[in-house]
């Protein structure tokens, strides 16, 4: 029993940030209707400025730095620590006023999207910023213990449980007892009720915002100590905290706080579990990063009807969606000139080339699933990933040949992809994202980084062949072999003409009719509950066709190869790129992680270290100015110039006229 309660009381730390950022979600949605995915990487910030600070007496800017102390003489602990907070301060006002308050007419994808974008933001300019490799946070909290029940029970969790604790007490009592915080949640009910008693919701919001950094700031610099410093692990504590956030209906402060408590306790416990004899092997790894998604679920499916949308002012539209049309000259030219580089090129360029094929079909799972169906998924590098660790088993394992190997390991991720679909039945909009994103995440570690299912060493992928020829990526010294560029080419062309056919026909049609409103699609005759399975069977088969393709680029695969963050990456680049057209997938693939886009700005600009900063401030600028990415502001101006350039010039037009046209994407 002394050794349960001793792993219990260990979780309280974790908890304790679990129940802060919950609490912080709760009040950002209050105020703003938003489910801020960026709220962990906000206090990221700041537990790397305190340890620098503490560290060297270095204050670290985005651009820049200032000397406060040296490595004899750091920056005090109280004068860092304020520091810390106020940084986290200023980056959730900068998010507000930045990027969140101009997008608060626009529609759910947009605001999930800049907020997936200002994650990747914060974490790659730490990452830049930072000397995260070898920094260390030290400790700021008593180093006393207690024994409470036989266990011996550190002060310093306590103190973080009790934090916890009392920020969420004054987060009620703001929301509860202040005239601003009950002007606040008037708000949330009647934005312009809200305006016309005088209050401007933009303020209100601003110091929920504020409130909120600080607190996610405090806690995170005093549990830094105790939890470490890693980068992906402050930046994903958002999802548990999501987790119970959402067990509180996003309404409650004291039912986040007191879950974000027990999910912390509870995930020690497992831990502990796991050491021992009797627990399976195959539950020894990732079964407590699980937890959160099972809750998400759980919670969504009971309270997903009764969770409280904002009321806001004006109409929310989607980005205008281009219908495909399969026309064989442009699909032979795109072809052609895909060959004429995959055959001019060699090495680094020739696989830049061949991933940017390879991503244009995962980035075209994301634009049908999302951008088509309306579905917002975080998910599809978890898909992709699911059939690259079993093609690794099918081809070693079991040798089945190709290309039966590459379908049954997409059919494996299709079943995946309806079983992360199931919640969409029930929900959607920003909630769906929080469960796809805690789904990547499990899957993540639950399946990719567990021992007992794929090899920490690698996981060996057998080179493919057909009718006794090779079509192995590498021969020698050959990085890419010539055969193995044209069967990926000939894979993905394959499998982008069938899908166009399904966007360009009945079933496309059907998406688009969900997408806009389920019940009128319902009372058309549509399957609503269908169609959107079908959505995300045909999504996940797709990123499981790529993610094959890349297990037979490597020859190997390891959890790094499927990580969320390149899956979220990979959808920066498609939103970036045009998430409702197919040109927006070949731009996303072009521009995508290892693409030639970043062979290019690697190898020739030299720039590589700011991939993903750039990706992430690309996402955030194309969100807020123009949803429709690259591909659609393109053909706005094609859609534009194109009658004035039919019309002959002796025929003047009409005043007042107004020419419409409807044109679908070309392929």
């Amino acid at each position: 029993m002394a050794q349960f309660l001793n792993f219990a009381f260990l979780g309280l730390s974790l908890g304790a940030i679990y129940s802060v950022l919950a609490s912080s979600l709760v009040g950002i949605y209050a105020a703003t209707g938003i489910i801020n995915f960026a709220q962990g990487a906000i206090g990221l910030y700041s537990v790397y400025l305190v340890a620098t600070l503490r560290t060297d007496g270095t204050l670290v800017l985005p651009i820049g730095s200032l000397s406060l102390g040296s490595d004899d003489n750091p920056t005090s602990m109280e004068l860092a620590i304020v520091l810390g907070v106020v940084s986290a301060v200023v980056w959730a006002l900068l998010a507000h006023v930045l990027v969140f308050r101009p997008l608060r007419h626009a529609p759910v994808l947009a605001q999930v999207v800049a907020s997936v974008g200002l994650m990747l933001f914060l974490q790659a300019l730490v990452q830049l910023r930072f000397d995260t490799e070898n920094l260390f946070a030290q400790s700021i909290l008593p180093d006393d213990t207690v024994e409470i029940g036989g266990a011996v029970v550190n002060v310093s969790d306590l103190i973080l449980a009790g934090v916890a604790i009392a920020i969420a007490l004054l987060m009620w009592a703001y929301f509860r007892l202040t005239t601003f915080g009950v002007a606040t949640r008037a708000g949330s009910e009647d934005e312009l009720a809200a305006r016309l008693t005088g209050y401007s919701p933009d303020r209100l919001a601003a110091i929920v915002w504020a409130i909120t950094g600080a607190a996610t700031g405090l806690i995170v610099v005093l549990a830094s100590f105790t939890l470490g410093l890693t980068v992906t692990s402050y930046t994903f504590y958002v999802i548990p905290a999501l987790a119970v956030a959402l067990v509180g209906r996003l309404t409650s402060f004291g039912i986040a706080c007191t879950a974000g408590l027990v999910l912390g306790e509870f995930q020690s416990v497992i831990q502990w579990l796991a050491t021992k004899s009797w627990w399976p092997e195959w539950a020894q790894s990732g079964l407590g990063d699980a937890l959160p998604f099972v809750i998400v679920v759980i919670a969504l499916f009971l309270l997903g009807g009764r969770i409280p949308s904002r009321g806001s002012l004006g109409e929310v539209r989607m980005p205008a969606v281009r219908i495909p049309r399969i026309r064989i000259v442009p699909a032979a030219a795109i072809i052609a000139v895909v060959v004429v580089a995959i055959v001019l090129t060699e090495g680094t360029w020739r696989y830049g080339v061949v991933t940017s094929v390879i991503l244009s079909l995962i980035a075209l799972s994301l634009v049908l699933l999302t951008g088509y169906l309306g579905q917002i998924s975080l998910a599809s590098m978890a898909f992709a990933g699911a059939a690259g660790f079993a093609l690794s088993k099918l081809t070693t394992n079991w040798n089945v040949p190709f290309p039966f190997d590459m379908l049954f390991s997409a059919l494996i991720a299709t079943g995946l992809g309806i079983l992360v679909g199931v919640p969409a039945l029930r929900i959607r909009g920003a909630q769906l994202a929080v469960v796809t994103l805690a789904a990547a995440l499990a899957i993540q570690n639950f399946v990719f980084n567990n021992p007992a299912i794929t090899k920490f060493e690698g996981n060996l992928i057998e080179d493919p062949s057909i009718f006794g020829i090779d079509l192995g990526v590498r021969d020698g010294t050959n990085l890419v072999t010539l055969r193995f560029a044209l069967m990926v080419l000939v894979v993905v062309a394959i499998a982008t003409l069938v899908v166009l056919r399904f966007m360009g026909g009945s079933t496309g049609r059907a998406f688009l009719a969900v997408r806009s409103n389920e019940r009128a699609a319902a009372s058309v005759g549509i399957n609503v509950a269908a169609t959107k399975l079908l959505g995300f069977a045909l999504s996940a088969f797709l990123a499981g066709i790529g993610g094959c393709l890349i297990g037979y680029s490597r020859g190997q695969l390891s959890a790094g190869s499927f990580t969320v963050m390149i899956g979220l990456t990979l959808l920066a680049m498609t939103y970036v790129g045009g998430i409702t057209s197919f040109a927006g997938a070949v731009i996303a693939g072009i521009i995508g992680p290892l693409g030639i886009g970043y062979v290019f700005l690697n190898q020739t600009l030299s720039l590589g270290e700011y991939y993903e900063l750039i990706a992430a401030g690309s996402l955030l600028l194309m969100a807020i100015t123009n949803p429709v990415g690259v591909a659609g502001a393109i053909s706005e101006i094609y859609e534009k110039l194109r009658p004035a350039r039919r019309r002959p010039p002796s025929e003047p037009e009409a005043p007042g006229a107004a020419q419409t046209t409807q044109a679908g994407a070309h392929v």
